[in-house]
Parts: structure tokens; C-alpha cells; sequence
């Protein structure tokens, strides 16, 4: 926010746009929408802000950081709606939604390394003169799959049942039959369930190996949203840190529920 009016001096409009940096129609948006509390009016019908509103918006512009606007704008409104333990548990479910972003992408590097052995590994062995690992040949029964991952030729049923494998069939015979890919991805699915993972938990790790094709591609794919997610966790800390700022005023001064000095009030009109 950039430097203006000194504060408990009533805003106009164009003043809190000014200090924010937006149009005056956004202001009047974000009040209308309980981004802000409600504003009070002048005898002509003008809109008065007052430093409250000024932490509020901040606030918000904060919270969009971590949080995206949607969310955002969720929070500030229950707040402002007086119910401070929803907006709290509003807060709550965005980390743990990161939380679970986190949980996937671990799994997904887990199965990685458990299937394609990391550059330094592969070039030692090429060194040493060891051969590649082998890759399993096409057209495996659900039999030959089972005994290669040590599994009952059911779990790959429920596997395949639960959306997770989706083998061809043999025409005539209608016989399952696993290619390489297939069976890659029969081997994340038994080294997830070993693990713990749930069906919908191993889905997306799937679905990223499908999509990257494995080895460096996904392995580069991972770092990158390892690191935004990163990111994404630094700028919720900043925003839960101006709520909570903001969150202390407002309790403090009463200024969710009505007119206090130096607070704004509900809007008449």
C-alpha cells in the first residue's frame, strides 16, 4: 500500500484506491462483495473509509497471495459476517488442501525412484558395466504380472476394478494383457498400497507418470511444483500473519459487528 492520508482521517473512495493502487469501482466492489466492512455515508450518499478498511484491504491482498482470490475473498467475507470460527476453518482447509498437495507429490516421487534410478545411479552402473534394468516384455497374463510383483492375481483385479489399471484384452479370449506401461504402473500401484496410500491418493500419481512418461521428465516436473509449492506455503504463512493482525483489531475494536470510534459501521444504504 503506498503512503496517504494519516490515519483515523476519514477515506473517500479515491483515497483507499490511491493508497492501494486500484480504480475506485474495485473499492466499491470489495465492499459490496465483504471483502471490506460495510462503509459508512456521507449525508450525499459518499462512501467513508477509515484505516480499518485500509488493514482490510491489505489484508485481503495478502491472503491472495497464498490463498488465491476466491478463498480470499471467502475468509474476509465470513469474517466480516461476524463468524470468526468459519473464516478460521476456511483457513484450516487450505493447508490442509496443501497438505495433501504434498502428500501426492511425495508419492509421486517415491513411485519415480522406486521404477527409474536417478542419473548419478545409472551412470555408475553404466561404469561398472552393469546392464540396464530390464524392462518386462509386452503381452503379460494377469498370471505372469501377479508372480512378477509378488501379488494375488485378485489384487490386480481390484486394482484394474478401482480405475488404477486399465489393461488391453486379448480378442476372442478376452484375457487381460499387460504391456510395459501396464505393468510400471501395476508396480507404483503395489509400492503405494505397501506405503499406506489410499485408491485416490495413488490416482493422481498415476496420472502424472502417464502424463510426464516417467524418468527425467517427471522427475524435473516434480521439483518444479515442489518448489511453487514452496512458495505457495511462504505466502499463506504471510497471509494467516495479516489476518491475524487484522483479526486482533477488528475483535478488539468490535468493528465486525457495528460503529466504533475510528471504525466503520454498517453501511446505511
Amino acid at each position: 500500500m503506498r503512503s496517504g492520508p494519516a490515519a483515523g482521517r476519514p477515506l473517500r473512495s479515491v483515497d483507499l484506491a490511491r493508497l492501494a493502487g486500484l480504480s475506485t469501482q474495485q473499492i466499491r466492489n470489495y465492499e459490496e462483495a465483504g471483502v471490506l466492512p460495510p462503509a459508512e455515508r456521507t449525508a450525499s450518499g459518499y462512501r467513508t473509509f477509515t484505516d480499518v478498511h485500509r488493514q482490510a484491504l491489505t489484508t485481503y491482498r495478502t491472503l491472495v497471495k497464498g490463498y488465491g482470490p476466491v478463498v480470499a475473498a471467502r475468509i474476509m467475507r465470513t469474517l466480516h459476517a461476524v463468524d470468526v470460527p468459519a473464516a478460521l476453518a476456511l483457513v484450516d482447509a487450505a493447508h490442509a488442501a496443501l497438505h495433501e498437495e504434498r502428500g501426492a507429490l511425495r508419492a509421486t516421487g517415491e513411485a519415480l525412484e522406486a521404477l527409474v534410478p536417478a542419473p548419478p545411479v545409472t551412470a555408475r552402473r553404466r561404469e561398472a558395466g552393469a546392464p540396464p534394468p530390464a524392462s518386462p516384455r509386452s503381452g503379460l497374463r494377469i498370471g505372469e504380472v501377479a508372480a512378477l510383483l509378488g501379488v494375488r492375481t485378485s489384487a490386480l483385479r481390484v486394482w484394474e476394478a478401482a480405475g488404477l489399471l486399465s489393461p488391453a484384452r486379448q480378442r476372442g479370449t478376452g484375457y487381460r494383457v499387460f504391456g510395459p506401461a501396464d505393468v510400471r504402473d501395476a508396480r507404483v500401484v503395489d509400492s503405494l498400497r505397501r506405503g499406506n496410500y489410499l485408491f485416490r491418493q495413488i490416482r493422481p500419481v498415476l496420472e502424472d507418470l502417464r502424463r510426464e512418461g516417467g524418468g527425467e521428465p517427471l522427475r524435473a516436473a516434480l521439483t518444479a511444483r515442489g518448489e511453487a509449492l514452496t512458495a505457495r506455503t511462504h505466502a499463506m504463512l504471510a497471509g494467516a500473519g495479516a489476518l491475524h493482525g487484522y483479526l486482533a483489531r477488528v475483535t478488539a475494536a468490535g468493528t465486525t459487528t457495528g460503529s466504533t470510534a475510528g471504525g466503520p459501521g454498517p453501511s446505511p444504504r
